[in-house]
């Protein structure tokens, strides 16, 4: 008699295969729930940082692991936006995974320049359609939920704004800073260092509501109706996980996400911590392949 793949897989190691370089935002979460998962589960459970391709390469190699729980893919918003942006992907963004639950929302914040000659999103709509083609927006990586967020602003205001492809966030905020650039989506995690010193103007943030780490910045959205924007980050595992298996890694991932110091390190950096039931997080994936592919069609948005 054979064992069961659960029965096989505790005796691994898990490994939480990330699809960007050590030190980023999906990096760090995936070593703050590794370590608590590892505790819940009385188990090794490391971190593979397997960068490039905005994602995919990780991506690959989880869909082709064996289905045991040892090799889950902590991903971000970049699994659902690559399901429209790349013409041949090696796998397929729902098919070939196993949804276990997000972890984290960060919404971002539009920057300007300190000079722009505006100070609020309206006046940045204004003075854009009075200069179609003067402004630049800072794009820090293609494909990003940052880059889109910028498509769709200019989709839903009507604005020809230029796009500046830069290789990460710190380059593109060195340019900002500096004043080569006039504007750019950015991670809240990015700006809140810069947000009290007056380096740089905050027009709005992307989330819902206001957010209390920014009192006085409006909602984009107040201005822009129904514009909202936010990474999200998650976990998943290969397809044809067994079910016993997922539910013992949502409950081990919900334990991390629930853990006090979690929830205040998610604060410190205006993201929140969520966590979905398997189902809740598979619709969520299917839902949000949908609502990017309509802005990347209608954008006409390509990977350079």
């Amino acid at each position: 008699m054979t064992a069961s793949p659960l029965a096989m897989a505790q005796d691994k190691p898990i490994t939480i295969v990330v699809g960007s370089p050590a030190g980023g935002t999906t990096d760090a979460l995936a070593r703050l729930i590794a370590r608590s998962m590892g505790d819940s589960l009385h188990r090794t459970v490391v971190v593979d940082n397997r960068p490039g391709a905005g994602g995919n390469i990780a991506a690959q190699y989880v869909a082709r692991s064996t289905p045991d729980g040892s090799t889950l893919l902590m991903s971000f918003t970049g699994h659902t936006i690559n399901a429209s942006l790349y013409k041949n992907l090696p796998f397929d963004a729902v098919r070939d995974f196993t949804p276990i639950t997000m972890v984290a929302r960060v919404p971002s914040v539009l920057v300007a320049r300190k000079n722009a000659p505006f100070d609020t999103t309206a006046g940045l709509i204004d003075y854009a359609k009075r200069n179609p083609g003067k402004l630049s927006f800072a794009i820090g990586a293609q494909g990003s939920s940052l880059h889109l967020a910028s498509e769709q602003f200019k989709l839903q205001t009507g604005t020809d704004i230029l796009n500046i492809p830069y290789k990460g966030t710190n380059p593109a905020l060195t340019d900002l800073l500096g004043g080569t650039v006039d504007l750019m989506f950015a991670s809240t995690v990015n700006v809140l260092p810069h947000a009290r010193s007056g380096a740089i103007k905050i027009l709005g943030v992307s989330s819902k509501d206001p957010l209390p780490q920014f009192p006085s910045v409006p909602a984009i959205g107040s201005t822009v109706k129904g514009f909202e924007s936010s990474a999200w980050f998650g976990l998943f595992g290969p397809a044809r996980l067994p079910p016993a298996t997922v539910d013992q890694l949502y409950r081990a991932v919900r334990v991390a996400v629930e853990d006090p110091a979690y929830r205040q390190r998610m604060e410190t950096e205006a993201a929140t911590a969520v966590s979905m039931t398997p189902q809740q997080f598979g619709q969520f994936v299917r839902n949000d392949i949908q609502h990017w592919a309509k802005v990347i069609q209608a954008s006409g948005t390509k990977v350079e």
